[in-house]
């Protein structure tokens, strides 16, 4: 093992923000139970924050971003890890107050960490990482409450990005009739690929009026975007209906009324990759190992990049631009 590793590191000072790959020494990692050499990570929005001066997402500077990593024990003090370990490590605290993924090294604590499954090798599991468990969660969410393929279609909310288009490819792989919307016109066939069984635009979820109550057209709901459009989801979801909600794309307020919850029964699941009990989080990185693993998946929605590409692949994500999953390779 060398003496030096390369990594991306923010920093910020009073004179200016930097973006970069520097190489670092193993003292400077954190203290922790496991080293790992990471073979692969992935972009995540969060990661786009910490990419920027005011993301408010990066709590202590300099600093090591990303959120996910996949690779190999080099050693650990934790006797449920050996040396040649192939392990996943997402959420928690990682590329937020602790180094993370966009490293060639990362030192993670063993509680914080789950062993590669059987059927996913590093690289799809990065494929997936974070966004893939978020959409994993909010399928099986949904599973809990009732909604299955015979209750009607489910739709899917910004369907090309990250959680999106991984939703749309399991809950097809499950046997759903998906609903994928997208403001990208140009994206229908990548959705249709994906396993959609129809495409609409955003407009058709939201027009710029939510109603109290609309016409019921969903069993369920997949959806990373929030705000005005997520109100619009509820007012039209089937009678008992669930919505899994993730993520605030489209903002934090959601100016609904009471009356999809007490006239319809309408349930809206929160769902939290970052803090999901690791009982939970190893069952369920297990399913996306099976039954969960979108068979279309890994080669049409994943661009592969270096960890030197990073600096200028960071701002895509932020702008609404990324389709599918940036993979990171190490």
């Amino acid at each position: 093992m060398t003496e030096h590793f390369k990594a991306l590191v923010v920093d910020k000072t009073e004179e200016a923000f930097t973006v970069g790959i520097k190489d670092l020494k193993f003292a400077e990692l954190p203290e922790a139970d496991v080293l790992i050499k990471v073979a692969y990570s992935s972009i995540n929005y969060k990661d786009g924050l910490a990419s920027i001066p005011d993301g408010k997402i990066v709590r202590s500077y300099p600093f090591i971003p990303g959120i996910d990593l996949a690779g190999v024990v080099v050693s650990s003090k934790d006797p449920r890890f050996q040396e040649g370990d192939k392990v996943i490590a997402t959420s928690y605290e990682i590329g937020v107050s602790h180094y993370g993924g966009f490293s060639e090294y990362a030192r993670i604590p063993g509680d914080w960490v789950v062993p590669l499954p059987e059927n996913l090798s590093l690289k799809e599991a990065m494929v997936l990482g974070t966004a893939g468990f978020t959409a994993a969660l909010s399928v099986q969410r949904l599973e809990e409450n009732g909604v299955t393929p015979e209750k009607g279609k489910v739709l899917v909310t910004g369907a090309t990005g990250g959680v999106g288009s991984i939703a749309v490819s399991m809950l097809s792989k499950r046997g759903y009739e998906v609903v994928a919307s997208t403001g990208k016109a140009a994206e229908h066939d990548y959705l249709h690929n994906l396993g959609a069984s129809e495409v609409i635009s955003r407009e058709e979820v939201y027009n710029g009026k939510v109603k109290v109550l609309d016409k019921q057209l969903w069993a369920g709901a997949v959806d990373p975007v929030g705000g005005e459009s997520l109100a619009s989801v509820l007012s039209k979801i089937h009678y008992g209906g669930s919505v899994a909600v993730s993520g605030l794309t489209g903002g934090g307020k959601v100016p609904t009324s009471v009356f999809p919850f007490i006239l319809r029964g309408v349930n809206l699941l929160g769902i939290d990759s970052v803090y999901c009990p690791m009982e939970v989080r190893k069952k369920l990185w297990n399913r996306m190992a099976t039954d969960l693993k979108p068979s279309t998946l890994l080669d049409s929605i994943a661009v592969e990049i270096s960890l030197d590409d990073l600096p200028e692949t960071l701002p895509i994500i932020l702008k609404g631009q990324a389709k599918g999953r940036f993979v990171v390779r190490i």
